[in-house]
């Protein structure tokens, strides 16, 4: 049983070696961690500090799970009190007003979603912040690769199954939450994908099978049937690692002007390939590629590559951490088997672009989450940081900026969520012909909502919103990194353009 204290015996332990300090009720004794604190010595010893209830300075400084990082220095708690702020629990929803998406906060209604829905919500966000949130803030800190021991019991649930979307490679499989796998849809992967970008931490999510999610479909909707019995099952199980090789130094969006080379041996059995590929996601660490080459006048195909001699790759150092292993590779004589071939010869347009819309709603889901938790962030601070005597949030102007932010996610969320609707009743063909547009527009408009947000909370958050750690390292990340969804899988003006572009060939003379 805690040891109880009264207020007035907590502040006869005031001064150095001798230091005594309530937090929410809680009594923490930190004579011997006063040397030791980041901020100095003197945040301890303060006279509003030392001896006193000093939970108004530590929320307005720190968040709440420092205090779970110092439980050991706890002594006690104050008698006949009980604490005030509700601190977060893993796998919990958030009580802070617009930090989830309408259909989980309590008491609103969605039409979108089933039992199946919210049984798959809360099996991800338990397996997110249970296995997944400690290596990802882990993994940023040292820039290594996500645990491959981590990346595997993903493996086991079947969760890298489910971030493919649905199809047969689920049927007959028992899913996170009981769901049956032939009854996933898109809402469900719009879950896993949400949940698993709460950490916020954007090199990681690449890092976390960004590769496999965009390299691996070439391989099941494109690959001869040897190709996918060997490559599929070895790649979801976690035990090999692949990326799609397109973009190049001289060629992002516009894959007509890819300048790596695929040509036959004299005996028609192999691929040669010489050139090289730059951002690749997963690269550095990837053993098979699905890469883009030209293999004659206006002819583009996609050849599956092992990593074999003279495949190389090197870290490309960006604004993320290299846990993503984002990579240049060469190709120097690169021999390949041509049963190796994904789809026809001379298509490899049509498989480049076969998965651009799955690709781009994915990074719409994920924006828009990184976006919202962003904002949860800010609007926290702003209730607990003092300003001239008064909570941030009293003034007008920081409500203001409050009011067009909470306007923005929630936009976002029911503009994704309309499509998601769409892509339940639509085959690949009609999504192809209707929903091309719609999904380009709904990710332009994602990422230049997280960049407005950045922004904002950058400026809400002062100097902590541009320092790593502490209160403000969500933010600092966010603003950091929220541009890589903003230019990966077709920049924003290419998005928008596709939009529009699309509405043109569809638009009645009649109506001229």
């Amino acid at each position: 049983m805690s040891k109880q204290f009264s207020r007035e015996e907590v502040k006869k332990h005031n001064k150095e070696g001798d230091c005594w300090i309530i937090v929410d009720t809680v009594v923490y004794d930190v004579s011997k961690f006063v040397g030791l604190h980041p901020g100095g010595e003197y945040a301890l010893l303060d006279k509003d500090v030392a001896g006193q209830d000093a939970t108004e300075a530590f929320f307005g400084l720190h968040k709440s799970e420092v205090l779970k990082k110092y439980k050991r220095l706890v002594i006690g708690t104050i008698s006949n009190e009980k604490p005030e702020w509700i601190l977060p629990e893993p796998g919990q929803l958030s009580t802070v007003p617009f930090a989830e998406p309408g259909w989980l906060s309590r008491g609103y209604h969605s039409p979108y979603y089933n039992d199946s829905h919210r049984a798959l919500q809360k099996a991800m966000r338990e397996f997110h912040d249970q296995h997944v949130l400690p290596d990802a803030m882990a993994r940023e800190k040292d820039d290594k690769r996500p645990t491959v021991e981590l990346i595997q019991k993903m493996g086991d649930t079947y969760i890298n199954h489910m971030r493919l979307g649905p199809g047969k490679h689920l049927h007959g499989l028992k899913l996170p939450g009981g769901i049956d796998g032939k009854d996933y849809d898109y809402f469900h992967e719009m879950i896993v994908t949400q949940e698993l970008a709460r950490h916020g931490q954007r090199g990681y999510a690449d890092g976390m099978q960004g590769g496999m999610v965009i390299g691996l479909p070439p391989v099941m909707n494109f690959g001869s049937e040897e190709l996918k019995k060997k490559i599929i099952p070895e790649v979801l199980a976690g035990k090999k690692f692949i990326s799609l090789a397109i973009s190049e130094a001289y060629a992002g969006s516009d894959v007509a002007g890819l300048r790596t080379v695929a040509k036959k041996t004299e005996d028609g059995k192999h691929w040669i390939i010489n050139g090289s590929k730059k951002w690749i996601t997963n690269g550095h660490f990837s053993d098979y590629f699905s890469v883009g080459c030209r293999t004659g006048k206006n002819k583009l195909t996609m050849i599956l590559v092992e990593r074999v001699e003279g495949v190389d790759t090197k870290i490309i150092k960006s604004s993320y951490s290299s846990t993503a292993g984002t990579a240049y590779i060469t190709f120097d004589n690169v021999k390949v088997p041509v049963e190796n071939t994904l789809g026809k010869e001379g298509d490899g347009l049509r498989v480049i672009l076969s998965n651009f819309n799955h690709e781009r709603w994915i990074m719409a889901c994920g924006s828009c989450r990184g976006t919202r938790m962003a904002v949860e962030q800010c609007f926290i601070w702003a209730h607990v940081r003092k300003v001239f005597g008064k909570p941030l949030i009293a003034q007008p102007v920081i409500r203001q900026k409050f009011g067009n932010l909470f306007a923005r996610i929630e936009a976002t969320q029911a503009f994704l969520e309309h499509v998601t609707y769409q892509m339940t009743k639509m085959n690949y063909g009609q999504q192809s012909d209707l929903l091309a547009g719609h999904i380009g527009v709904l990710k332009a408009y994602c990422t230049q909502t997280a960049g407005e947000a950045a922004s904002e909370c950058v400026q809400i958050m002062g100097g902590r919103g541009i320092t790593k750690g502490a209160m403000g390292g969500g933010i600092e990340s966010f603003q950091r990194t929220q541009k890589f969804d903003a230019i990966l899988g077709g920049a924003e003006e290419v998005l928008y353009d596709l939009g529009v572009k699309q509405a043109m060939r569809k638009m009645p003379k009649t109506a001229l």
